[in-house]
């Protein structure tokens, strides 16, 4: 008998979702690779939606209505950095390696390239989270640099890398 996929929706983050969220960030095992700090509130999620920001996308993965991940995708406001934006990302741990990752990266590179137009993508990501890099390398991320000693995470100073996706695109005329 074939099994099926779970049914995995996409919306952007609003309201509805903000106990999922914080629940999200508020497992250790998540918290421990992104820079959030733990024991967060939901009010500290509310006033994360509460800017409307056009250049500041976010997107919540749904399974059955429960939020499984996330990506929040931001244009530079400089205008000599317009053309560049970063994200950053988490994905629940049950959740991990079964394609929600990548679902939500493409999402948010369909947006960069499409409706946005960034040339440059930027992120930072710890440098022992392998699962993380090879997903990026996926998506033809591109190691830019080391940062030694970045961020405190388990007690300890830890290094992340610095990685840039570049697209390049075609000139008019």
């Amino acid at each position: 008998m074939p099994t099926t996929e779970p049914v995995i929706t996409f919306e952007r983050f609003n309201e509805s979702h903000i106990e999922g969220i914080t629940a999200l960030y508020n497992d250790p095992a998540i918290a421990r690779q992104t820079l959030q700090m733990p024991f967060q509130s939901t009010e500290l999620w509310r006033s994360r939606l509460a800017p409307d920001n056009e250049r500041l996308v976010k997107v919540v993965a749904l399974h059955q209505g429960t939020v499984i991940g996330n990506i929040g995708l931001e244009q530079f406001s400089r205008i000599r950095r317009s053309h560049a934006g970063s994200f950053g990302m988490g994905v629940a741990v049950e959740w991990q390696g079964k394609g929600v990752g990548s679902k939500l990266l493409a999402t948010a590179l369909d947006i960069a390239d499409n409706w946005m137009n960034l040339q440059r993508v930027e992120l930072s990501v710890y440098a022992d989270n392998e699962a993380a890099i090879a997903l990026y390398r996926k998506f033809g991320f591109e190691t830019e640099g080391l940062f030694r000693d970045y961020a405190v995470r388990d007690g300890v100073l830890v290094d992340t890398l610095s990685m840039a996706r570049l697209r390049r695109t075609p000139r008019v005329g």
